[in-house]
């Protein structure tokens, strides 16, 4: 399990998690929302933006009768048809480069999700850093061959699929040319539940596949993705919009500006506290030695005097002996006088 660079950006374990803000449907049809949005994710500190590159012909049939049509009452689009809801929430792929333009004069890296072939043909026109496959295409064999025949850094989306179906689509993906892979935990749920994000399979999907392995985060808030990069992750996308109230397709489960700057903080400081294994004093610490308790004499004594709970006792700073002898001392006598207040060592008893 390597670490790679899409661009200039580092992706894996020594770097701090890269930042995903997934702009999908949020537009609402405005290329001046879009451009407002890539302005929001620049200075909320993200690392990256994400299209989705499709037309609602591309997706599905113009059709809004049986299984076109979602009837879902528990659905966030139910009373619509597919057709419908990606004719609302494509982007128009005239936006795609003055989107990326802008992504780049703030630092962004920008690509897209390709949900077919003639997607990706244009794409790679643009020349986009990397791909992502969503998770409702991560059995799509043809379209992962095609998207990993670019050489590119390939994120897959792992919703749904079975472990058998994963080995498909890596394997597919490495046949095809893919080398830099990094594969998302995913819940397809919208939202969802930290109940069921189940996050303890990241390190077994690393373990499976030795390839970075980051979340898809579907979840409100940013706790779950903060306790992802606790696991191992290394790439978190959460999707993001000037303002939920604003609406939109996806708005409802999406990040607003600061929460997702809460996200890029949180989840470093998350990469941060990870460290190493270790015990004992860190350099940062050795200046709190001198809190620990210690052995001090807390009355005046003469020489000769033995020692004893009445003027030997374990206090704060840390100067003196440990605390441990303080059993192996008792009755022990004073070599000279010592006055109270004095830390106790071994050039003090006889």
């Amino acid at each position: 399990m390597t670490s790679f660079k899409i661009g200039e950006r580092l992706i894996g374990a020594d770097a701090p998690p890269f930042i995903i803000a997934e702009m999908s449907g949020n537009h609402n049809q405005s290329l001046d929302v879009a451009l407002q949005i890539v302005e929001a994710a620049a200075r909320a500190g993200a690392h990256a933006l994400k299209l989705q590159t499709y037309t609602a012909d591309t997706m599905t049939l113009d059709l809004a009768e049986g299984e076109f049509f979602i009837k879902d009452p528990n659905s966030l689009w139910a009373g619509t048809s597919l057709y419908a809801l990606y004719e609302k929430a494509h982007t128009p792929w005239e936006w795609h480069a003055p989107i990326f333009a802008r992504a780049k004069e703030l630092g962004l890296l920008a690509f897209s999700t390709p949900f077919d072939e003639s997607a990706v043909d244009f794409l790679e026109s643009l020349d986009v850093p990397a791909y992502k496959i969503a998770s409702f295409e991560n059995t799509d064999l043809p379209l992962i061959r095609r998207v990993a025949a670019t050489g590119k850094p390939l994120i897959i989306s792992t919703g749904m699929a079975s472990i058998a179906e994963l080995d498909e689509t890596v394997r597919a993906a490495r046949e095809a040319g893919c080398k830099d892979l990094v594969l998302l935990k995913c819940t397809s749920t919208y939202p969802a539940s930290p109940v069921n994000s189940n996050l303890r399979t990241i390190a077994h999907l690393r373990e499976l596949f030795d390839c970075q392995v980051g979340l898809s985060d579907h979840s409100m808030g940013v706790g779950v993705s903060v306790a992802a990069v606790a696991l191992g992750a290394t790439v978190v996308e959460k999707h993001f919009t000037l303002e939920r109230a604003a609406g939109g397709v996806d708005a409802s489960f999406s990040l607003e500006p600061s929460e997702l700057a809460s996200l890029v903080i949180e989840t470093e400081r998350a990469w941060q506290a990870m460290g190493h294994v270790h015990y004992g004093v860190t350099e940062a610490e050795r200046p709190s030695l001198v809190y620990r308790r210690s052995l001090y004499v807390t009355r005046d004594m003469e020489a000769g005097e033995p020692f004893s709970a009445t003027n030997l006792r374990a206090i704060r700073p840390g100067l003196g002996l440990a605390p441990r002898h303080a059993q192996s001392l008792q009755g022990r006598r004073a070599r000279q006088a010592i006055k109270r207040g004095t830390a106790l060592d071994w050039s003090l008893v006889e």
